[in-house]
Protein backbone atom coordinates (compact mmCIF):
# COMPACT_ATOMS: atom_id res chain seq x y z
CA UNK A 1 0.00 0.00 0.00
CA UNK A 2 1.33 3.51 -1.04
CA UNK A 3 2.61 5.64 2.32
CA UNK A 4 1.78 9.66 1.44
CA UNK A 5 3.76 11.97 3.68
CA UNK A 6 1.68 15.75 4.28
CA UNK A 7 4.66 18.25 3.53
CA UNK A 8 5.35 18.47 7.23
CA UNK A 9 6.45 14.81 7.52
CA UNK A 10 7.88 14.77 4.18
CA UNK A 11 10.58 17.56 4.83
CA UNK A 12 10.83 16.53 8.41
CA UNK A 13 12.05 12.91 6.87
CA UNK A 14 14.20 14.47 4.39
CA UNK A 15 15.79 17.10 7.51
CA UNK A 16 16.62 13.63 9.12
CA UNK A 17 17.94 11.79 6.90
CA UNK A 18 20.92 14.49 5.73
CA UNK A 19 21.47 15.27 9.24
CA UNK A 20 22.09 12.11 10.05
CA UNK A 21 24.37 11.94 6.90
CA UNK A 22 25.99 15.01 7.80
CA UNK A 23 26.51 14.12 11.60
CA UNK A 24 28.10 10.80 9.70
CA UNK A 25 32.26 10.15 9.47
CA UNK A 26 31.68 10.09 5.38
CA UNK A 27 32.16 13.37 2.89
CA UNK A 28 29.24 15.47 2.59
CA UNK A 29 27.52 15.38 -0.87
CA UNK A 30 26.00 18.52 -2.99
CA UNK A 31 22.48 18.03 -4.03
CA UNK A 32 23.59 17.55 -7.46
CA UNK A 33 26.47 15.22 -6.82
CA UNK A 34 23.93 12.98 -4.67
CA UNK A 35 21.15 13.54 -7.46
CA UNK A 36 24.16 12.13 -9.94
CA UNK A 37 24.97 8.89 -7.85
CA UNK A 38 21.52 8.16 -7.34
CA UNK A 39 21.32 8.29 -10.67
CA UNK A 40 23.92 6.40 -12.18
CA UNK A 41 22.93 4.06 -9.12
CA UNK A 42 18.74 3.61 -9.84
CA UNK A 43 19.04 3.73 -14.01
CA UNK A 44 20.00 1.34 -16.64
CA UNK A 45 23.85 1.53 -18.14
CA UNK A 46 25.38 3.26 -19.78
CA UNK A 47 26.18 6.48 -18.00
CA UNK A 48 27.88 9.24 -19.63
CA UNK A 49 28.48 13.13 -19.27
CA UNK A 50 26.11 13.60 -21.80
CA UNK A 51 23.35 11.48 -20.99
CA UNK A 52 22.95 12.60 -17.02
CA UNK A 53 23.38 16.22 -18.44
CA UNK A 54 20.25 15.59 -20.65
CA UNK A 55 18.47 13.36 -18.09
CA UNK A 56 19.08 15.99 -15.03
CA UNK A 57 18.69 18.87 -17.31
CA UNK A 58 22.19 20.28 -15.88
CA UNK A 59 25.07 21.55 -18.06
CA UNK A 60 27.83 19.42 -18.81
CA UNK A 61 30.53 21.34 -17.17
CA UNK A 62 28.91 21.16 -13.77
CA UNK A 63 28.21 17.83 -14.44
CA UNK A 64 31.74 17.27 -14.97
CA UNK A 65 32.24 18.92 -11.59
CA UNK A 66 30.48 16.78 -10.05
CA UNK A 67 31.71 13.57 -11.66
CA UNK A 68 35.41 14.64 -10.24
CA UNK A 69 34.86 14.86 -7.09
CA UNK A 70 32.41 11.55 -6.88
CA UNK A 71 35.26 9.95 -8.37
CA UNK A 72 37.77 11.45 -6.07
CA UNK A 73 35.96 10.04 -3.47
CA UNK A 74 35.91 6.70 -5.32
CA UNK A 75 31.95 6.55 -5.54
CA UNK A 76 32.39 6.35 -9.46
CA UNK A 77 34.48 5.38 -12.13
CA UNK A 78 35.58 6.86 -15.41
CA UNK A 79 36.82 4.76 -18.37
CA UNK A 80 37.12 5.66 -22.17
CA UNK A 81 34.10 4.09 -24.23
CA UNK A 82 36.30 1.74 -26.41
CA UNK A 83 34.61 2.34 -29.79
CA UNK A 84 34.22 6.23 -29.18
CA UNK A 85 37.23 7.52 -27.12
CA UNK A 86 35.94 11.08 -27.04
CA UNK A 87 33.14 9.55 -24.55
CA UNK A 88 33.67 8.51 -21.08
CA UNK A 89 31.61 5.52 -19.50
CA UNK A 90 30.76 6.11 -15.79
CA UNK A 91 29.98 3.18 -13.77
CA UNK A 92 29.20 3.31 -9.75
CA UNK A 93 31.87 1.87 -7.76
CA UNK A 94 31.50 -0.87 -4.81
CA UNK A 95 32.37 2.01 -2.71
CA UNK A 96 29.82 4.39 -4.32
CA UNK A 97 27.27 1.42 -3.62
CA UNK A 98 27.91 0.89 -0.10
CA UNK A 99 27.86 4.78 0.47
CA UNK A 100 24.37 4.65 -1.31
CA UNK A 101 23.26 1.60 0.92
CA UNK A 102 24.40 3.84 4.32
CA UNK A 103 22.42 6.37 3.18
CA UNK A 104 19.37 4.38 2.24
CA UNK A 105 19.59 2.98 5.80
CA UNK A 106 19.97 6.04 7.21
CA UNK A 107 16.50 7.64 4.96
CA UNK A 108 14.61 4.17 6.08
CA UNK A 109 15.75 5.38 9.62
CA UNK A 110 14.36 8.51 9.34
CA UNK A 111 11.37 7.33 8.39
CA UNK A 112 10.60 5.25 11.49
CA UNK A 113 11.14 8.25 13.35
CA UNK A 114 7.77 10.04 11.66
CA UNK A 115 4.89 10.19 14.02
CA UNK A 116 2.37 10.49 11.40
CA UNK A 117 2.96 9.19 8.05
CA UNK A 118 -0.24 8.91 6.20
CA UNK A 119 -1.69 5.45 4.58
CA UNK A 120 -3.67 6.33 1.26
CA UNK A 121 -6.25 3.63 -0.35
CA UNK A 122 -7.59 5.88 -2.59
CA UNK A 123 -9.72 9.09 -2.89
CA UNK A 124 -7.90 12.42 -3.07
CA UNK A 125 -5.06 12.24 -0.26
CA UNK A 126 -5.55 16.17 0.25
CA UNK A 127 -7.32 17.89 3.46
CA UNK A 128 -10.31 20.43 2.53
CA UNK A 129 -7.67 23.11 2.84
CA UNK A 130 -5.69 21.70 0.47
CA UNK A 131 -2.70 19.87 2.43
CA UNK A 132 -1.73 16.43 2.02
Amino acid sequence: MPIFLNEDDALALWCNALSASVRSDDPDLSARQMSILLTVYTEPKPHTVRSLSKGLNISKPAISRAIYRLSQLGYISRRRDDYDRRSVQLELTVKGALFLAKFAGQVSAAGRELTSPTPFEGGVPYTEDGRY
